[in-house]
């Protein structure tokens, strides 16, 4: 397991290099970051490029025996560049275009853009393409679906969407655009979303179609860069760092070409006090990992309290430091690499502290990341260790997007169920697997499938055979909702599931805020909240019956046999215990290894090699915890990791 740092060397005195060069050498450091904001050194002017400092930078690095990874700077053109081409500036939604003095804001489809960036990304490849200590590549840096309406997207939109249409008829039809006066009779009418309309008040069908337009964009941008690294410096591996920001692009596309997945992680340092909060990162973990299926890297570690677009927040409680990056090595990272080495002293970023601070003294997080690097090291038999799974989650990006276009109701996200049937199982000490929709299923005993609210191709056919052929199935309310247009589905909901399900939905009620309390068979009282399915089985057992409003003693919760499996139906949205239940039921009906009577917010996960595992016992909570596991009694201190081989 490798424990790495991104590095600025561009940002300090060259009399600090060798300084700092020694004391990552010291404290364990295998990895350097380098280079994705230096576009304005690496090319300082039009034409004229310099190297120099970074290959003396490398080679400072490369003689105390640590590998770099590379990025590609195009995140930040320099001003040169933007003086002279000013249309390569990303385009705001009124028409305007994006300010200058904050990172990221270039147009990635502009044809100009990509001139410039082909060559700075061509001719870094090549003058490193014989350098050993080059291990690898970023593509740019944290890349978003980016909302451009500037006059190359917007033609660039009409050609997508002539691709995907053929002729404008076909196209108003799957749109609906009936609808208020809005078909289209020439491709000249259609532009993206202008205007500061929210996205709710536009045709649906459009809107995601413009999402998705987005989102292909930079997913070409990167497999560009991507082909030309491979092409002029072989050999190394390419990436690209991803986050859970507000316009994501669709990672299973995204990375379908590159070689594996990294993701920055930043993980909370002021714990929710109630119990409901779903803050754990071991989710977000778990889903990079199951977008490749296959182990990761954290491109960028929580290393400090954070403050640039936001006031400063907390820093990490001790234990955070080591804790949250031993966390990310159970969950199948192979890499981590800390955000940052030390606390920028120039920039906007300069409260978004590292493991040094402005000082240039070593405290109490540094001390703990050297803790950190010393267990990293004794973690060798863990490399590129499995994580075999017997619960999968599925995740669709569409969905995601659809519930950004059309708020369902107060309170409601998309992800919240799938965060709260990964919480549950885990809870039970079982791996669990955050997959795309599209991805086989088999290997499972349980596969959650929350919302499945656009239809997506074959995804009800797989789910289907899944259950009949003995597998459990976790269905939640706002499924079978839309087409693939997302359009609505003229059927009573859950839709092309009601089979599965062996339930059907008289009426769905969006309570919001509110909250309605749920009865099980066994007399337990819960709550459901923001959203309510009122169920008519059709063959399914009822678990749960809603105890209030006009709806009181309707089903919320089934159970339906289908073929030789199980299907659960979860007809709202819960409060923790529901899915603790739902879970707790599907696994020991399925006969999982569970491992009961885990304390809240103590995590396990399980990594296999060969014939021997490895379990990583994570305290995520600010209180110690005193167990038994197995017959052995467990104290585990603050954000205390702590490994157990057998």
């Amino acid at each position: 397991m490798k424990i790495g740092v991104a590095y600025y060397p561009e940002h300090w005195d060259r009399s600090l290099w060798e300084k700092d060069a020694d004391r990552m050498l010291a404290t364990g450091v295998k990895l350097v970051r380098l280079a994705e904001f230096a576009w304005c050194r690496l090319e300082p002017r039009e034409g004229e490029f310099d190297f120099t400092w970074l290959d003396e930078a490398i080679a400072l690095f490369a003689a105390r025996g640590m590998e770099v990874v590379l990025c590609t700077p195009t995140s930040c053109p320099p001003m040169w560049l933007y003086e002279k081409h000013p249309e390569i500036v990303h385009v705001e939604k009124d028409g305007t275009p994006t300010r200058l003095g904050i990172r990221s804001h270039r147009c990635v489809s502009n044809p100009v853009f990509l001139r410039y960036a082909d060559r700075i990304t061509k001719k870094m490849a090549l003058h490193y393409a014989n350098e050993p200590a080059v291990v690898g590549w970023q593509i740019d840096n944290e890349l978003e679906a980016y909302q451009c309406y500037c006059g190359h997207c917007i033609a660039g939109y009409r050609e997508w969407l002539k691709a995907k249409y053929g002729t404008v008829e076909n196209l108003n039809r799957a749109y609906g655009n009936v609808v208020w006066s809005g078909e289209y009779t020439s491709w000249t009418q259609i532009t993206p979303p202008y205007g500061s309309l929210p996205h709710a008040w536009q045709n649906p069908a459009y809107m995601l179609d413009f999402y998705r337009f987005c989102s292909d964009n930079v997913v070409a941008f990167s497999n560009r860069q991507a082909a030309q690294l491979r092409r002029l410096c072989p050999g190394r591996p390419v990436t690209t760092n991803v986050w859970f920001c507000g316009h994501m692009p669709d990672f299973y596309r995204q990375f379908a070409d590159l070689d594996f997945i990294s993701y920055d992680n930043y993980p909370a340092t002021r714990l929710p006090q109630d119990g409901e909060s779903c803050y754990s990162h071991a989710f977000h973990l778990d889903m990079m990992r199951g977008v490749k299926r296959k182990p990761f890297w954290i491109m960028e570690q929580l290393s400090g309290g954070k403050g640039c677009w936001m006031p400063m927040e907390k820093p990490p409680q001790p234990g955070m430091i080591k804790g949250y990056a031993l966390q990310a090595f159970a969950h199948g990272a192979d890499t981590v690499v800390h955000f940052r080495w030390r606390t920028a002293a120039i920039g906007a970023e300069m409260h978004w502290h590292g493991l040094l601070d402005h000082s240039d003294v070593p405290g109490r997080r540094f001390e703990e990341f050297a803790d950190l690097c010393r267990t990293a090291q004794t973690l060798s038999d863990v490399q590129g260790a499995d994580i075999r799974s017997d619960v999968a989650i599925l995740f669709g990006f569409e969905n995601e997007y659809a519930f950004q276009i059309q708020p369902q109701t107060e309170g409601y996200y998309y992800l919240e169920q799938l965060q709260r049937l990964h919480r549950a199982f885990t809870a039970l000490g079982l791996n669990v697997d955050v997959i795309g929709q599209h991805e086989p299923l088999e290997g499972y005993r349980i596969v959650c499938a929350p919302e499945m609210y656009v239809a997506s191709p074959g995804v009800s056919e797989r789910l289907t055979a899944f259950a009949d052929q003995g597998g459990t199935v976790i269905l939640t309310a706002r499924s079978g909702v839309k087409d693939a247009h997302n359009n609505a589905c003229m059927s009573q909901l859950p839709g092309v599931y009601r089979q599965l399900a062996g339930v059907h939905a008289v009426e769905y009620v969006p309570i919001g805020w509110d909250s309605i309390p749920l009865q099980f068979e066994d007399g337990t009282r819960l709550d459901a909240r923001q959203w309510c399915d009122v169920l008519e089985p059709d063959t399914a057992q009822v678990l749960a019956r809603y105890a209030g409003d006009y709806f009181a003693g309707a089903a919320a919760v089934t159970k339906n046999r289908y073929g030789k499996g199980t299907v659960y139906y979860i007809g709202t949205v819960g409060t923790q215990p529901v899915y603790d239940r739902i879970a707790a039921g599907a696994a020991e009906e399925a006969a999982l290894p569970m491992i009961p009577g885990l304390p809240e917010r103590v995590e396990l996960c399980t990594r296999t090699k060969g014939e021997s595992t490895v379990r990583f016992l994570f305290n995520n909570d600010q209180q110690p915890k005193r167990f038994t596991l197995e017959g052995q009694e467990m104290t585990l201190a603050p954000f205390e990791m702590k490994i157990l081989r057998g």
